[in-house]
């Protein structure tokens, strides 16, 4: 049976007519569409916290392992830090600590677009210390720009055709080799594009496919200067050696 309204006479009777008098009554009970909109918010904030805290949580976990590993990358490759390009996200928070070392100068490459940095990160970027670029196409540098490179989180997005072109063109810009920093898990960038879990065996295949050279003598230096402290990175990290 549809429920009809009440008649008039039916609602004065009842207080409707007075402002106020339902919520005075003990009785009266909350709109089921009000019960439905308070359960729907509800469980939109909890997904919102879920996903937000998932990818927050990768996202700093990427970011702190980069900065954690500079101390390790000076000690290894010591003079050759003088003069550093670091190609990747958060390419203002890692040039922002490189030069607050001593006799360092350092530069940034943002693969990705910039619009909500922050006013230090645009000032770098006005001053033209940190660049935004595509680096599926050729770096906007010349061969052997820089003593050392570091790429971190950017390599991880690109498909094999793409790595082909990229990689040769960070060994031709360094002059005493670069670093590549991978995921050691698959993970959602703060860009929304998964990242390509690959294997440390399948990097040092595609390394040796596009004939670049692993630096032991870096990667040896870098194992025992974490070992003495204990650090494990949360990333795969590759030594290579620029083109002679």
């Amino acid at each position: 049976m549809s429920r009809r309204p009440a008649s008039l006479s039916r609602r004065l009777g009842d207080g409707a007519g007075i402002p106020f008098m339902g919520s005075l009554n003990p009785k009266s009970r909350a709109s089921p569409f009000l019960s439905i909109g308070l359960v729907l918010v509800g469980a939109f904030l909890i997904i919102g916290y879920v996903y937000s805290g998932s990818g927050g949580s990768n996202g700093d976990k990427a970011a702190l392992s980069r900065l954690e590993a500079l101390p390790y990358l000076k000690k290894v490759y010591g003079d050759s830090m003088h003069k550093v390009l670091h190609v990747g996200p958060d390419s203002c928070a890692v040039v922002s600590k490189l030069l607050k070392e001593e006799d360092t100068e350092a530069w940034g490459l943002e693969p990705y677009d910039l619009d909500d940095s922050d006013a230090k990160c645009k000032s770098l970027i006005r001053k033209g210390i940190v660049r935004v670029a595509d680096i599926k196409f050729p770096l906007p540098y010349r061969s052997k720009s820089f003593s050392l490179v570091i790429v971190s989180d950017a390599l991880d997005y690109l498909s094999p055709r793409y790595l082909n072109k990229t990689l040769p063109e960070l060994a031709r810009v360094s002059s005493d080799g670069f670093v590549v920093l991978s995921v050691k898990v698959a993970e959602m960038s703060k860009f929304g594009r998964p990242a390509k879990l690959r294997s440390s065996s399948w990097w040092i295949r595609f390394f040796v496919q596009t004939r670049l050279e692993e630096n032991e003598v870096a990667t040896k230096k870098f194992e025992m200067a974490a070992s003495k402290k204990g650090y494990q990175s949360s990333c795969q990290i590759f030594h290579l050696k620029s083109l002679s």
